[in-house]
């Protein structure tokens, strides 16, 4: 098989940046997917699931500037990516608009706006608690009606390299086990985020991310430490956030006996206090060391319990101890006042704010109305990933990496931009590729060398070890390589890693063929593991806690180190400094010359 380019992953990106190479004129194309309806995209959300876009209503200013300032100001993000992503987040967005999305708009179309985390404007907007399902769903489509191939059930197992430049990939056929080289000028890596590295994660159990792929095929990583971490539920996998804190649920610790307590108050001088810090999670979702003596004290009371082995629920059929609307902050007051629910008990004030996030787990085999819901504090968002430059093209040429799969964000992003660069990066991806065949004048599918692969003698047992290996490493990085920190044990654990990845295929043993997926995404993990506790233990070293991490026996962050990244290039990770903000003093005849 011989493409000009492979797709892998079927998620908003990885269909997005299809679309748009077709419509570019690159129609020797592929997307390859372990399954089509896998993937974060289409099977997670929250309350209200945000995209973050330049402010297209109100009297309130902005600016292409503005909105860059405000994504490169979240520190350890490299300025010209960040101007790229506000630059095309209007051309990005009103192609979603374009097919369908139903982003709502006002009396005179326009496209109002919200405030997020991080987020001085009013620049987010939503479909609901499902808008990158709604997204995924309406670019395939449009991909499906175009023709473009989608080679459904397989597993890209190894990206073939010079050494310097992409020549094709590995897949497994998940139903067959047979091996498949595929060749090709170019590969967009857009897998999602490494999902399969901790247990405690709001990553759907369908994705487990490829970032070792990138990784193995000698691609830099970036800024692997920053994560975002926040309370979501574990027996459905979700969000946690926005209304369903707003709200203001109650918060109780169950026992192994089955002895129920609400705890919260135990640890505020007053209950008011409490429900003011729940009230702001809503807003201030992901864990914070900023906000440790504020709404990020949350999750480490759940944490707490947690590690006491007691159970955390969130109840939504009682109020809390000591509601008293009149005595809450200020802001939580108005924000209820205005949403027409200083009323009733928490789930009667969340079915008149949000009847959708009711719903929603009512259609996964939750009813809040009659039961609690089983939280706890989990990962959520890789900031960082797989190094790209200002076209999303990796340090291997020929591999573009799109989606939360690219390391584009540093130390905070506001609410939603992950999927804003979702739409952004695909389509830079797609436009390069595109420039590059122009350029050169090239043929639809040039030649490639066609690399070899051969696969490794793998090890079988009776009683196969790869789950429980796996579950007790991803256990470990939750325990000690998450929103809490600890360098001895991390360092420890690399170690260990390291060794495992060195003799893998004969340590780790599988039953029978059937299980080679699964053999081939711990090695994935594995590799992505190792990686991500390098970025985390320079990190912890040379800024302390900072941003998403508490690194236990060090002081805050030593400086603010927003001019630089944590670049990772296995196994070793170093400083680099960020790539400035580029000028924006543009000429109208002089852009009009170049582009004609």
């Amino acid at each position: 098989m011989n493409y000009n380019t492979i797709i892998i992953g079927s998620g908003c990106a990885g269909f997005n940046a299809a679309d748009w190479l077709y419509d570019l004129g690159i129609k020797d194309i592929a997307i390859i997917t372990e399954g089509v309806d896998m993937g974060t995209s289409r099977n997670t959300g929250s309350d209200k699931q945000t995209y973050y876009k330049l402010t297209l209503a109100g009297d309130q200013p902005d600016s292409v500037y503005e909105m860059a300032c405000t994504l490169f100001d979240g520190g350890s993000m490299h300025g010209d990516t960040a101007m790229i992503q506000a630059a095309c987040s209007a051309k990005a967005f009103m192609k979603l608009v374009n097919l369908g999305l139903p982003f709502p708009t006002n009396a005179y179309g326009a496209y109002v706006g919200y405030k997020t985390d991080h987020d001085p404007r009013q620049r987010a907007t939503s479909c609901g608690p499902l808008t990158s399902k709604l997204m995924t769903e309406a670019l395939e489509r449009e991909v499906t009606r175009k023709g473009v191939s989608i080679l459904d059930g397989y597993q890209v197992i190894k990206l073939l390299t010079d050494g310097s430049q992409v020549q094709g990939l590995v897949a497994l056929n998940r139903e067959s086990n047979d091996y498949h080289v595929m060749h090709a000028q170019n590969i967009i890596l857009a897998t999602g985020g490494p999902a399969g590295i901790y247990a405690d994660t709001v990553f759907p159990i369908s994705q487990t991310g490829a970032t070792g792929l990138a990784l193995e095929a000698g691609a830099k990583a970036v800024n692997l430490q920053e994560w975002q971490y926040g309370l979501a539920s574990i027996d459905f996998r979700w969000n946690v956030s926005g209304t369903y804190q707003q709200v203001l649920p109650k918060y109780i610790s169950v026992d192994a006996g089955g002895q129920a307590h609400e705890f919260l108050p135990e640890y505020f001088e007053n209950p008011t206090k409490a429900l003011d810090m729940v009230f702001l999670k809503g807003y201030q979702w992901p864990f914070d060391v900023r906000k440790i003596e504020g709404s990020s004290q949350i999750d480490l009371l759940v944490a707490k319990e947690n590690e006491k082995g007691r159970t955390v629920y969130m109840d939504f059929r009682h109020n809390p101890a000591g509601l008293d609307f009149d005595q809450l902050s200020e802001e939580a007051h108005q924000y209820l006042k205005k949403s027409d629910a200083l009323f009733g008990t928490p789930i009667q004030r969340l079915a008149k704010m949000n009847p959708q996030a009711i719903e929603l787990y009512k259609n996964n085999g939750i009813d809040l109305y009659n039961e609690p819901l089983k939280v706890a504090v989990c990962a959520q968002h890789c900031n960082g990933g797989i190094a790209v430059d200002a076209n999303w093209e990796s340090s291997v040429k020929g591999l573009y990496v799109a989606g939360e799969a690219a390391g584009t964000f540093g130390v905070y992003r506001p609410g939603g931009s992950a999927l804003n660069d979702t739409q952004v990066g695909s389509m830079r991806a797609a436009e390069h590729i595109a420039h590059k065949k122009n350029e050169k004048g090239e043929k639809e599918t040039a030649e490639t060398t066609q690399a070899e692969f051969t696969p490794p003698s793998i090890t079988y047992n009776k009683q196969p070890n790869w789950q429980t290996r796996q579950a007790e490493i991803q256990k470990q990085m939750s325990r000690y390589a998450a929103y809490t920190r600890y360098p001895t044990q991390m360092d420890k654990l690399y170690q260990e890693l390291c060794q495992l990845k060195d003799n893998f295929f004969n340590e780790v043993t599988i039953a029978s063929d059937v299980e080679l997926p699964n053999l081939y995404k711990f090695y994935d993990a594995l590799a992505t593991q190792i990686a991500v506790l390098s970025a985390m233990l320079f990190g912890a070293k040379q800024m302390g806690s900072r941003g998403s991490a508490l690194v236990k026996d060090a002081q805050n962050s030593r400086g603010s180190y927003n001019d630089k990244v944590v670049v990772t290039h296995c196994p070793h990770s170093c400083f680099e400094p960020v790539r400035p903000m580029p000028s924006c003093d543009d000429w109208f005849e002089t852009v009009w010359n170049k582009s004609n």
